[in-house]
Formats: structure tokens, sequence, C-alpha cells
């Protein structure tokens, strides 16, 4: 029920809910949950259509369009420009992100780099094996690709779906596996589904791909010429045989990303400044360039192409590629058809046996130096998760049949779908009914985590508040006057108040070419502090960020009740200069360039700092420490 606040008129309550609503909606939208939604509405548009009126669905898909002219020109169905081209989007995205998690996220530790190259490895080979053992001795045994890959956007929106059931890091760990798993299938349809390879044509290619990460290399980053030799490689893999899709992985591997440096975000502010003092269309565009110039490059590209491919690309490509006729007999006669059980009991089944098995024989291999950074609970259900197969299986799944074997295959590849979720749901649903320290265990393990805090909390030297040995510690590197620390305040008051096994480290970082009042805000804090009210005067300038000025901190002061005298004297002579400088360095150390940034027991915390997501991750560290109480543990890292 929604009750009417009280004084509040009808129409401003209606607006209220009205922008509640669309809130929601956009929170929805822009998760995996939501483009995976989407992405299972094409399919069930796709059956419709098909089923409905087969000719026009043929028709559409199989309409041609020339590019070129005379006898340098491509012809392709609409469905081959599909999956062929738009598809290269997808990849490039999936390489993106994956480049992202080897510079900046769980990838950075090399060891996880192997072990994931072992169980992306191991979730192929045994569904392709388990396929074989069932097609042996009939033609489709050449098949055995279709039953190798695991589908990265329904993969993702399962764990979305399954939310707290499952812990954030399982994310990381499925897109690590999905990327080895993309790339191998990938060289899979290049080697083994290409009708023959013109070796001079895939020369070029590899030339002109050599010559983007050259440019990457040297440091010239600008997307055009990048773009325009990526449609050469793409070009040239055609006319070698080889399926073009390949390029966009390959060039969105090579596109780094790193945390906006803090000089390049100084810089982008002063390009703003002179745009404000003179709108010129030169300092406009000095300031667009400055401003895109303090984001990586794999950032700026993600955040252009991301919505694209999972609101368009992906949904087009599953209405293209999952119109099947289905009828009781083609039905019955598919599920007895080595095809589909091939296709479903190795994703099913074999993906959950290649992921727990190769990951267990590399621990016993290596003696426990490469270990899963999650818990082997959470590595059955991400095994699980990964027999999700869609995008890839349906392209291999084109090249290596026709005709009814092919509706056969795609009735397989979606009903991996249903298996997938059903699946990961009942294993999470297993771990749940654990004992609490059995399940945080099984979820999270007890190998180390990486650390991103550089400078580590000093009870000696660091603002504390909460109990000093508490299980989880949040340090939040802030500005006293950027706006955003002041709304996350009441958020981390909330947040200590209802958890009592949480302290809070206050870390200054003042951003004087946007806030010229901060870095003395921050030594009247530290001068109050000097006289045992440091807490008090951070309430206070948080509270009043509008008013900083020397006066203001002179008022804020007296109203505490400090000697002003000795307050006065601190704030003259900048005693307080070093603490805060201390800070900044640490900051720096910790690749921290923008305010409010938060840690949470070392590890950086990404997105949102709402009072749900944070006591979120606040759970997770907590649940990490007790799984790492509930046995032994030895460090991989």
């Amino acid at each position: 029920m929604i009750g009417r606040v009280s004084g509040q008129d009808p129409s401003e309550a209606s607006e209220t809910l009205s922008n509640q609503t669309r809130a929601r909606w956009r929170t929805f939208v822009q998760t995996e949950t939501g483009s995976a939604a989407l992405l299972l509405a094409a399919v069930a548009a796709a059956l419709v259509w098909a089923n409905v009126d087969a000719h026009s669905y043929e028709a559409v898909w199989g309409a041609h369009f020339t590019i070129g002219f005379d006898t340098r020109h491509l012809s392709l169905d609409l469905h081959e420009w599909i999956n062929a081209g738009l598809m290269s989007l997808f990849f490039f995205v999936v390489g993106l992100e994956a480049r992202r998690e080897f510079d900046m996220g769980e990838l950075r530790d090399r060891r996880w780099v192997l072990l994931s190259a072992a169980a992306g490895l191991g979730s192929m080979v045994v569904p392709a094996a388990i396929y074989i053992a069932i097609n042996a001795g009939h033609d489709s045994v050449h098949g055995w690709g279709t039953a190798m890959s695991t589908d990265t956007a329904f993969a993702l929106g399962i764990l979305a779906v399954l939310g707290s059931r499952l812990p954030a890091s399982l994310r990381a760990f499925m897109l690590s596996i999905s990327v080895v798993d993309d790339l191998l299938a990938l060289l899979v349809i290049a080697v083994f589904y290409s009708e023959g390879i013109h070796l001079p044509a895939l020369l070029v290619a590899l030339g002109v791909l050599l010559l983007i990460a050259v440019l990457r290399l040297v440091g010239i980053r600008k997307s055009a010429p990048c773009a325009v030799l990526s449609v050469v490689v793409w070009v040239a893999l055609y006319e070698a045989g080889i399926d073009p899709v390949v390029t966009g992985l390959a060039v969105g591997a090579l596109v780094v990303a790193y945390p906006a440096p803090r000089g390049d975000l100084e810089r982008a502010s002063q390009l703003f400044r002179l745009f404000r003092e003179q709108p010129t269309p030169e300092l406009q565009r000095s300031a667009v360039q400055g401003l895109a110039a303090a984001i990586s490059p794999n950032e700026r590209l993600e955040q252009k192409f991301l919505p694209w491919v999972s609101y368009g690309i992906v949904p087009l490509f599953a209405l293209a590629n999952a119109g099947i006729e289905l009828s009781g007999a083609k039905l019955e006669e598919a599920f007895t058809s080595p095809i589909t059980l091939g296709i479903l009991f190795g994703c099913a089944a074999g993906k959950v046996i290649g992921i727990v098995g190769s990951m267990a024989g590399a621990q016993v291999l290596t003696g426990g130096r490469l270990r899963p950074n999650v818990g082997w609970g959470s590595v059955t259900a991400g095994g699980a998760v990964a027999g999700a197969a869609f995008t890839v299986s349906l392209l291999i799944a084109s090249h290596a049949f026709e005709g009814e074997e092919l509706d056969q295959a795609r009735i397989g590849v979606l009903t991996t779908l249903v298996a997938a979720f059903v699946l990961s749901w009942a294993v999470s649903g297993v771990i749940g009914l654990l004992p609490e320290a059995r399940r945080a265990r099984a979820l999270l393990g007890t190998t180390d985590t990486l650390t991103d805090l550089a400078v580590a909390v000093d009870v000696r030297h660091d603002r504390i508040r909460g109990p000093e040995k508490a299980a989880v510690t949040v340090v939040e590197y802030g500005d006293f006057e950027c706006p955003y620390c002041g709304q996350a305040e009441p958020v981390v008051r909330e947040l200590l108040g209802h958890e009592h096994d949480v302290r809070y480290v206050w870390r200054h970082l003042p951003l004087p070419d946007v806030h010229p009042d901060a870095e003395l805000a921050a030594e009247a804090s530290e001068a109050a502090a000097r006289q045992g009210k440091f807490w008090e005067m951070h309430d206070l300038l948080l509270e009043r960020q509008d008013a900083l000025g020397i006066e203001d901190l002179l008022r804020y002061a007296q109203e505490l009740g400090l000697d002003m005298a000795r307050f006065r004297d601190d704030l003259e002579q900048r005693r307080g200069a070093r603490r805060v400088a201390e800070d900044v360095d640490s900051a720096d150390l910790s690749g921290v360039s923008g305010t409010p940034t938060f840690f949470i027991n070392g590890r950086r915390h990404q997105g949102a700092y709402d009072i749900a997501t944070l006591t979120q991750a606040v759970e997770q560290a907590r649940q990490r420490v007790l799984a790492a109480q509930a046995g032994p543990s030895k460090s991989a890292r």
C-alpha cells in the first residue's frame, strides 16, 4: 500500500510516485537482469513469429544486402550480416570487459589468468566429449562444437536473477571463464568450421591487427583510425574464410583500462573553467577532449557500445536465430535426437564437471598455489550457470548443420537456458541450507583476496569511528566540499547505526581544482582533532558544505567550544597540512582520483553507495571473514 505523505499535494505525490517508478525502471534496464529479460523476450518473439508465419520469418532474414561496387563487394543475407557483422560488436564489448578485468580487476593476479584458462578449457573439452559420446556412430558427430560455449549475456543475467544467493565476486569468475570460452570457441569456428583458409588474406588480417596493437602501444588511441583498421581486419578474415566475429574480441582486448589519473582530471577542470569564462567553440572542443582524455579508452568505448549491444544487437541476433517451428512431433523428434541430447547433456553436465574438475586438478597439481577466488560451492554454481549456451553455440550450429538437424540443434541450445537456470537455482538453494559458517566458506572460500588499498589502516594514525577490532573496515576518501560526499554521509551514518561490527575510516582527498575551500576545511578538521574534536568538526563540515570559508571555520570551532587561539594558530601555521598530504599520497598509491571512494576490507567498492548497496558489500566482506575463520587459510596470493 502507498500512503499519502502528510501535507503533500496529491499532484506532488503523483509526481513523486512517477519519479520513483522511472528510477526503478532505469535501475532495471541498467542491470544484466534487464538485458537478459530483453534477450529472453526476443527469443519468445522469434518462436512466435516462426510458428505463426514461417515464410515471412525466413524471407526477412534471407533478404540479401550488398556493400561495394563492381567485383569488389560483399553480398550477404541479413542473417549473415547480423551473425558475422553486428555480433563483432558484441565480442568487442566482451573483449573490453575482459581487458578491464585484466588491468583493474580479478585478473590482475596472473595466477588467476592461468586458472581461468584451465577452467575455460575444461568447460569446453568435457561438454564436447559428452556430445561426441552421445553422437558416436552418427553423421551429426561433427557438430561437437555446438555444445562447447557459454553465453556471457545469459550467464550474467542468471547471476543477476539469483542475486544475494551467490557472491558478487562470482561475476568476475564467470566473466574470466567466459572470455576464454569465447576465444577458444571462435578459434574452433575458424579451424574446424571454415571451408578452407585463404592464407594471403589471413596474413593481411594478422598484419593489420598487429598494427592496431602497435598504435595502442605507442599511445595513438583515437577511435577513428582503429575503427577503420578493424573493418579491414574483418573483411580480410571474411576473405580468408574465417568467421570474422573474432575481430571484435581481438580488438577489444587491445584497449587498455586504468583509473582516471588525478593530473588528467585537474587538467579537465582547468579546460572547463576556461570554457566557462569564454564559451567559444574552440574552448568547448578543448573541454570535451580534456574530459574524454581523463577516462580510459576502455571505459569510454564500453559506455558507448554496451547499450547498443545489450539492448539492440544481442536481442536482434536472438530474433534472427531462435525462430524454430515447434510442434509436438518436432519436439518429440528433437528430444530423441542425439544432436539435441548431446547439446543439452554436454552443457548441463559437462560444464559443471569441466569447470569443477579442471580447477580441482589445477589446485592439486600446483600444490594449492592455483585456487579459485571463490568457494567450491560457488565454483559448482558457476559451472551450472555456464551451461547456458546461446550466442556462439547458435553460430557454430549454423556452420555445422542445416535443415532438420539445425532445428534440433537450436532446440537443444534453447533448452540449455532452462536447464542452466534450474541447476544453478538448485545448487544455490542447497548451499543456502548449510550452517552460516560452512555456507560462507562454500560461497567465498578461504583464499586471501586482492587488496586495492595501498596503505593499510593504522589505529595510531587514522581517524576511526566504531569498534577498533571490527570484522569489517570501511575506508572513505573524501572531500568536505564535495556534494557527493555530503550525500554519502547520512548513508554512512545509517550503516554504522545498523551494523555493530563495522568501523569507519575517513581519509582526506581535497580536490582544490574544483573545491577551493576543501583543503582549508581538511586542515581545520585536523586542527579540531588536536583538541579531540575531529568527528564533531567532520560532521559540521559535511553538514554545512556551502560555507567553508575561514570565518565559517572559526565560527564552527567556537560552536564546538574549542580553544580559539590554539585553533587559529594551528590553521595559520598549517599544522594539519602534512597529515592531509599523507592521506592524499595514500590515495594516489591506491589509484583514487575522485570522491567519495570507498574501500571495504581493503577492496575498492565499485558502483553505487546507497544504503542497500553498501550494506550488501559489508555483509559480503563479513561473510568472507567468517569463511576464513571457518577453516585453515592457505594464501594463493
